[in-house]
């Protein structure tokens, strides 16, 4: 499992050996590994270290020190290393290694941002150093001109510099994700001791790039994580496998209150993400001309009639399809909440579930939504806010409902009312479709109901009983992300349909599996065909 930090637990972490005096070794160690993941990055691409140019945009604290401190090891291995100091001051000690090694140094101060732009877009490796996790807010004054030269010409062409950020973007929040412009986006972020929350989360994530943790020797003293991530061995450990003599209702039934005659089409692909996601059975409530639909699409699927008392399921899905004029199927979806059964609600039934809920129900709005239902509970933000800051939006969002909250996007956060926070990143851009959301929820519902009583799968994991409801939404939104992913491999990278994601599942479920788990394809075939 990956885990990421708040700047604040970062440098709580370093306190300890700071005290002992080993201040200067953490920064050599980082700046040990800032230079030997550039070297590694170039080599990757197939480009030659000797000879090739370095320009440190390097502040006046430790994160330009490190920056220096890279430099002057990258010039022992024959680059050409120049440094622009956006301060009045710099690091002292790393200033006098940058300048042993050979370094030319520029100051800002007194020279138009315009010119040392230019020759910092035409270097060959652009180091990112003006900003640790200490700053707040973004760059100013003559340092804003420079990155913000710096990015236009990279963005117009004029240059080919492989951008890396120093622990972080400068101007980018280590905590929330927030971005301060200008911010100088990144192709590699190299981050130290652990990976900075707001590097997991957008707008923060649109602007780092890879992020690769380098170990500096405090991560013994780190707590416990603000957000987690799950790897392919986490995925593996928690997808449910049925037993041998599993049957259809021991593995799962899932009760779907979804489509209306306006959308049928969604009842549809929530019954298809369902079903290739391993639910033992899906029951549908619906209009009658939906139903039909769902029959001829799905002939798995149980169309049944009465209400949600009427229907043993183990998990419910309700919302997708429906709007605030489709009375009988909103009744539906506040009487599967009121079951006290686990609930994934999306798009309609948002607006009409109860104020206060519990952690067993998963909300799934994307943005706009999310924004509607912070400003239905009392606040002001608004879809571009919610974009913004969405770290700090999902998590009020739980905190006010009490309701797990999954807010989709290019990075899919999670948050349980404990202020757990999963973040997933796994997908394609092509899974920005029509459709593709149905799928989404039909995959996190199919879990709740395969899932949500195995306590100890997740307690194994690290995962408390009431964060578990988070850590299954996260693991429907990798498996929905790989299969979108998958999909688009299928046709050398080209688009998808939200019917494609669901025809991937199957496949990126066994992939995740075995990749992850190689022995479970010879265990789970240990029976021999009779003759």
């Amino acid at each position: 499992m990956i885990s990421a930090y708040t700047g604040t637990q970062v440098r709580q972490a370093e306190e300890p050996l700071l005290a002992a005096g080993l201040g200067d070794v953490l920064m050599q160690r980082a700046a040990y590994g800032l230079a030997n993941a550039v070297i590694m990055e170039r080599r990757s691409r197939g480009l030659g270290i000797y000879g090739a140019s370095v320009c440190v945009l390097a502040g006046k604290g430790n994160n330009g020190g490190d920056g220096l401190y890279a430099a002057s090891f990258l010039a022992a291995r024959g680059m050409r290393t120049t440094a622009v100091l956006t301060g009045d001051t710099a690091h002292p000690q790393a200033l006098a290694a940058f300048e042993r090694a050979g370094g030319r140094v520029h100051r800002l101060a007194g020279v138009a941002p315009a010119e040392l732009a230019t020759e910092a877009a035409r270097a060959d490796v652009v180091i990112d150093a003006v900003l640790g996790t200490g700053a707040k807010g973004g760059l100013r004054g003559s340092a804003a001109s420079l990155v913000a030269a710096v990015t236009g010409l990279l963005a117009a062409g004029r240059g080919q510099a492989l951008v890396v950020a120093c622990d972080l973007p400068s101007g980018l929040g280590a905590d929330t994700g927030e971005v301060f412009q200008p911010v100088l986006p990144a192709d590699l972020t190299v981050t130290f001791g652990g990976a900075k929350s707001g590097l997991l989360a957008d707008p923060g994530a649109d602007h780092a790039g890879r992020v690769l943790v380098v170990p500096i020797g405090i991560e013994e003293y780190l707590p416990q994580p603000s957000l987690r991530r799950l790897d392919e061995a986490d995925l593996a450990r928690l997808l449910p496998h049925p037993a041998r003599r599993a049957h259809k209702y021991s593995r799962g039934v899932l009760g779907v209150v979804a489509g209306s005659v306006d959308y049928p089409g969604a009842a549809v692909l929530a019954c298809r993400g369902a079903l290739a996601a391993g639910v033992g059975m899906v029951r549908y409530l619906g209009p009658p001309e939906v139903a039909d639909l769902v029959r001829q699409a799905c002939p798995e699927v149980v169309c049944s009639t009465g209400g949600v008392a009427d229907n043993r399921v183990q998990a419910w899905l309700v919302g997708s399809g429906m709007g605030p004029e489709h009375h009988d199927q909103l009744q539906r979806a506040r009487d599967a909440v009121d079951s006290g059964l686990p609930v994934v609600a999306d798009a309609g039934a948002l607006p009409a579930l109860p104020e206060f809920l519990g952690p067993h129900v998963v909300l799934t709005p994307h943005a706009g939504e999310l924004a509607s239902l912070l400003q239905r509970l009392g606040g002001s933000e608004d879809r571009d806010v919610v974009e913004g800051g969405t770290l700090a939006a999902v998590r009020r969002a739980s905190e006010l409902t009490g309701a797990t909250v999954l807010l989709k996007g290019a990075t899919t956060l999670v948050a349980a009312p404990s202020g757990d926070i999963f973040s997933q990143a796994d997908g394609t851009p092509w899974l920005a479709t029509a459709g593709s959301g149905d799928v989404l929820a039909g995959v996190i519902g199919a879990l709740l109901a395969q899932a949500g009583s195995d306590v100890g799968r997740f307690r194994k994991a690290g995962v408390e009983p009431d964060v578990r409801w988070a850590a299954i939404a996260a693991l429907g939104a990798a498996l929905h992300g790989k299969a979108g992913r998958s999909a688009s491999d299928a046709s050398a990278g080209g688009p998808v349909t939200a019917g494609g994601i669901a025809d991937s599942l199957p496949q990126t479920w066994g992939k995740v599996s075995t990749l992850s788990n190689p022995g479970a394809r010879k265990r789970n075939s240990h029976t021999q065909p009779l003759r």
